[in-house]
């Protein structure tokens, strides 16, 4: 039986909690999955802890008749700090809101739960952007795993892939649309809206933030781009190395004559060798219409990687959303089940 604490219950959360309590016994019984969700701890919605166990279900009916976690009996204010390090907890789930000025406060949670040889499942980009080296050596370490699929393109397997499948080849370049907000406005531009109405219509649908900033920038993008370039080329880059160029001053001429030469405006993100250095760049390329990457539209997602065994190799999905997300942290925490089962944890792993 595995004690999972949750710091974080926003969206993606929610996200795993959902698949947690619809699958609890499908996970049991194909896989030997058994679960405990021992502690929630959120900034402003409240905490629980219960050794026995909270029932996923009930954390979300909290959350949908009183937008929070105080209503529940027990809830009480927790440190994060205690709950991640205390004996009752196996696994942490860190889903706290982005930082990538300093990546706090889940830099420090991910930090406390390593030393404390405590695994970690996390979708937070901000503490792999500032310290993904050093919290691979600590992992490391502590003899524990480090997981965090749905940084890249949520549930999608864009990082198992590589770690997976592709084990043995060398990535010699990565080229994707790794954000859909701006993937999303690109395609309603092609369309005839202009900027301001495609952004409009994305935040209207919810697949915009109010503040697009993150995104429309390139801010995003430029974070992917810099975790794929210290995984798959072993980089020493940070996110100011990245060039960073957004999608605010593509215009309708912009689009409308790529397309008359064969090609397609898209916000791509790339990481390449340049005189044997690594680089990573965003940007709006005129992409031919006969790449993959061209025919991605909408707010969907996709990479191609060149190797050297197999050529290019594309992959195409959501790059977003809570329940896409949450099933991210949940091919982690399988992960872990299938590399760290033991008696008290067996494994049954059906490949």
């Amino acid at each position: 039986m595995w004690n999972i604490c949750l710091v974080g219950f926003g969206n993606v959360a929610q996200g795993l909690a959902r698949i947690l309590a619809d699958k609890r016994e499908r996970l049991a019984g194909k896989y030997g999955f058994e679960f405990r969700i021992t502690s929630v701890v959120t900034a402003r919605r409240g905490c629980l802890a219960n050794e026995q166990g909270l029932d996923p279900a009930m954390l979300l009916e909290a959350m949908e008749r009183d937008g929070g976690l105080w209503g529940c009996e027990g809830a009480r204010l927790i440190d994060p700090l205690e709950a991640i390090k205390s004996a009752h907890t196996d696994i942490l789930v860190e889903t706290t809101p982005t930082s990538l000025v300093r990546g706090e406060p889940g830099l420090t949670h991910i930090r406390t739960a390593l030393k404390a040889k405590k695994h970690v499942v996390t979708s937070n980009k901000g503490p792999l952007v500032r310290a993904l080296s050093e919290l691979t050596a600590l992992a490391e370490g502590s003899g524990v795993s480090f997981r965090y699929e749905g940084v890249i393109m949520s549930g999608t397997p864009a990082l198992n892939l590589v770690r997976e499948t592709l084990a043995g080849c060398d990535i010699q370049h990565v080229q994707g649309i790794v954000n859909g907000t701006t993937n999303f406005i690109l395609t309603e531009m092609e369309k005839g809206k202009t900027y301001e109405e495609a952004l409009a219509e994305a935040q209207r649908l919810g697949i915009a933030e109010a503040d697009p900033t993150a995104d429309v920038e390139g801010w995003d993008a430029a974070v992917k781009a810099c975790i794929m370039a210290v995984l798959f080329m072993d980089a020493t880059l940070e996110l100011e190395d990245v060039e960073r160029t957004g999608i605010t001053e593509v215009t309708q001429e912009t689009i409308q004559t790529a397309l008359s030469r064969g090609k397609r405006i898209k916000l791509v993100a790339e990481v390449y060798r340049e005189k044997g250095r690594v680089k990573a760049m965003v940007a709006p390329v005129a992409v031919p219409l006969v790449r993959p990457l061209a025919g991605i539209m909408g707010a969907m997602n996709a990479i191609t990687y060149t190797t050297d065994h197999l050529g290019d190799i594309t992959i195409v999905g959501p790059g977003a959303g809570r329940i896409e997300t949450g099933q991210a942290l949940l091919s982690d925490l399988l992960a872990i089940h299938r590399i760290h089962g033991a008696a008290d944890h067996p494994s049954r792993s059906p490949y």
